[in-house]
């Protein structure tokens, strides 16, 4: 592999015209497909296989005219003190707000009458109009919105509070200004590193490249693919972090190989030689894991997966022909002045011991309470993990200055907690002899479970096969109290069927997270073996070694309970979350532990992959293990640390989304690669494979043979140049190996 992708770094260096024009185009062309592509709409959600998702498709089914994946909205009305909303005045204008409702908007499917529908609490203090669309949320048209908006302005004229919740009002999520302060640190980051601006500026410029073209290909198929507005932003995310972190290390390989006198059309070729072959691996685990999440049967969060995983694909390809042409155009100023002058002069600049060869021998030196601190800091931080709570966030977990956090507060007041969250309830008479009886038995078993404080009666279709009856529970939609009241109307269901043959099944919003939780959960484990494993047998064939990908695994488990438990500790307690932004504490995404999964364990192999390969090429060129440590550190601490810190500042960027979903993954990834790459990379590595000296590098000889020679360290292009070994690979600094010796 490294021959041929030698062969490919030194074509994009000859060819750089051509190849910068050839990816020019191309991002052409996806902005073109992006800008006349029509508006994408919401992605549909669905969970195959669940019970919730079954009743769903039947009330489609049955009850075509009742726009079931329509968007909804509920107009809260609140009586000013001492009045209630039965006053005539205030029942007039209510009435008169209706009207204007039916009116204002084609896309409406229905409004109720508050005072018909028992949409009036008892103590006459709330009220609400419910409002159903044609369309989702997404598809409705900014008059409808504007509409739905100027509802209550009137009302509010009359001294009456007026909110509004629901779906209706969901728009895309803000992201703010923190993105582009997450460039602007990676900028700062990439001039400290290398002391060049042209060096700095070539990873930002093909990143942004990359992520253009990536976000605009996921825009322009977005109605084609059903793709939701989340799936472009992790996109996004992803690949704006990769794609730098990528061509940061073939830049820095490029300017090493300069360093050594080469030239520079060869020094291009040896970069992507070495370092490219890093990247193709460390590329593939993150695709790995990525288009994994398919395991997991949800549409969206596939879709989610094969996008971000395309972003990759696009960085990785960028970094092996873009990122070498660029260097082309870029001539020597890719070094630093003080760098270009001594090597104008002809001076080598003296070996001396930098931050990561220091760090490395006293690694070295200590590596049993190096290991100890790490693995017990990373323990306790893991402590809060075990008290997750999992859900998917509701108008609850919305900041109390949104009109839909203040709908919902003012539900709960008036009518119960569970007002926010009903169950909807769908009977499949079809195959019972009597079904009204049936419909009628189902609502006396509802009635009497306990946490139900409200039945609606059954409200059957125009064939008469179906009906719904609609629960309200008592606590809350997210509280365990109601999900032990889904599984209680389930457990009841099934001895109703052996009795009448009528179907019951639960659905709503609410029984929806619900199913969504237990199949995020169900799935976790299979997820998890598939991704480590398949990653396990890659490293395997990169490293040669089966310590040394056990070691990656499990290290990497670690860093990502460390970080579910800073999440929990966060979004869940409340800790810190004023300095994060978190505005109402809540249960924890239920997608977010697979999530963290899939997209840490590929980030963190990248930097399993740059620096143990570094490692592993000295050791293969001839160096004593705990030297190869040395030179590994020397070469790739300062280029992982600077990837680490511009990865978690792309990912800290979204934080200061307005929505809770984006904040919170920005977070946890933020975290997860700080935890990963400077505890678990920085020092447990090192310290496990200073323990274990030879022995990290170990692979039976029938598994050896077995496994086809990939070369990622370079030694068979080595041997087929004849060049000697560049600095540190196959010698030390006296010192250093004096060091070593006692080790």
């Amino acid at each position: 592999m490294a021959t041929f992708l030698y062969k490919l770094g030194r074509l994009a260096f000859r060819r750089r015209r051509y190849v910068a024009l050839i990816w020019v185009a191309l991002l052409a062309l996806a902005g073109f497909g992006a800008a006349s592509a029509s508006t994408a709409t919401s992605s549909s959600f669905s969970i195959p296989g669940t019970e919730a998702q079954k009743a769903f498709d039947l009330l489609e089914q049955r009850f075509p005219d009742s726009s079931a994946d329509g968007a909804t909205a509920r107009v809260v009305f609140k009586a000013p003190d001492g009045q209630k909303m039965t006053d005539p005045a205030n029942k007039a204008e209510v009435n008169k707000i209706a009207g204007e409702l039916k009116s204002g908007s084609d896309q409406i499917a229905s409004v109720t009458d508050p005072y018909t529908a028992g949409a009036v609490s008892k103590n006459g203090s709330t009220a609400y109009v419910s409002v159903s669309y044609k369309v989702n949320s997404m598809e409705l048209t900014d008059a409808t919105r504007d509409a739905l908006k100027d509802a209550g302005h009137t009302a509010q004229k009359s001294g009456m509070t007026v909110e509004i919740g629901g779906d209706a009002l969901q728009v895309m999520p803000e992201t703010g200004i923190t993105e582009v302060i997450g460039v602007a640190i990676a900028a700062v980051v990439l001039v400290i590193t290398f002391g060049s601006l042209i060096a700095a500026g070539l990873p930002l410029l093909t990143a942004l490249i990359g992520v253009g073209i990536g976000v605009s290909t996921i825009t322009a198929l977005a109605n084609v693919l059903d793709l939701g507005s989340t799936t472009s932003t992790l996109a996004m995310m992803i690949g704006l972090a990769v794609g730098i972190d990528y061509a940061l290390f073939i830049v820095s390989r490029y300017r090493a190989e300069l360093a050594e006198g080469r030239e520079r059309e060869e020094a291009a070729g040896r970069a992507v030689g070495t370092a490219g072959s890093a990247v193709v691996f460390a590329g593939l685990t993150v695709v790995i894991a990525l288009v994994g999440l398919a395991v997991v049967n949800i549409p969206m969060l596939s879709k989610m997966g094969f996008a971000a995983a395309g972003t990759v694909v696009i960085a990785v390809l960028i970094a092996l022909t873009l990122v070498p042409a660029m260097l082309g155009f870029a001539g020597k100023r890719v070094m630093g002045r003080k760098a270009r002058k001594a090597a104008e002069a002809g001076n080598r600049p003296e070996a001396k011991p930098n931050m990561g060869t220091r760090w490395a021998r006293f690694v070295l030196r200590k590596p049993v309470w190096v290991l100890l601190v790490g693995v017990i800091g990373l323990g306790a931080i893991a402590v809060p993990a075990a008290s997750l709570e999992m859900g998917l966030p509701d108008d609850g977990s919305q900041p109390t200055s949104t009109t839909q956090r203040r709908a919902y507060d003012l539900l709960s007041d008036g009518f119960g907690p569970g007002f926010n969250g009903p169950l909807m309830v769908v009977v499949d008479t079809a195959k019972s002899s009597d079904g009204k009886t049936a419909a009628k038995q189902v609502s006396d078993e509802i009635s009497g479970i306990p946490g139900v404080v409200a039945v609606t009666p059954a409200q059957f279709n125009k064939a008469g096969d179906t009906a719904m009856i609609t629960v309200v529970p008592k606590d809350r939609p997210s509280s365990t109290e109601t999900e032990s009241v889904v599984h209680a109307i389930r457990d009841s269901g099934k001895d109703i069927k052996s009795d009448t043959g009528a179907e019951v099944l639960v659905t709503g919003s609410t029984a929806m997270n619900i199913d969504f939780s237990q199949k995020m959960n169900d799935a976790l484990l299979p997820y998890l073996a598939l991704v480590v494993g398949l990653a396990f047998l890659l490293l395997m064939l990169v490293f040669r070694s089966v310590l040394v990908p056990l070691k990656a695994a499990l290290g990497f488990l670690l860093s990502v309970v460390a970080a579910l438990g800073a999440v929990v500790a966060v979004f869940q307690w409340g800790w810190l979350g004023s300095l994060f932004g978190v505005e109402q504490t809540g249960p924890i995404m239920s997608m977010m532990p697979i999530f963290m999964v899939g997209v840490v364990f590929g980030l963190a192999m990248d930097y399993e992959v740059f620096l143990v390969t570094r490692m592993r090429e000295a050791y293969v060129h001839g160096e004593k293990p705990g030297q190869a440590i040395v030179t590994g550190f020397r070469h790739g601490a300062r280029v992982v640390t600077a990837a680490a810190v511009i990865m978690m500042a792309v990912f800290a960027g979204f934080i200061g989304s307005s929505e809770q979903m984006v904040k919170m993954i920005g977070f946890s990834l933020a975290i997860a690669v700080f935890f990963d790459a400077f505890v678990v990379r920085m020092a447990i590595v090192p310290a496990v494979l200073a323990l274990l000296g030879k022995r990290a590098w170990w692979l039976p000889r029938w598994l050896d043979r077995l496994l086809p020679n990939v070369d990622v360290e370079g030694e068979g292009l080595r041997k087929e140049l004849g060049g000697a070994p560049s600095d540190g690979e196959g010698r030390g600094d006296a010192q250093g190996e004096r060091e070593l010796a006692r080790v």
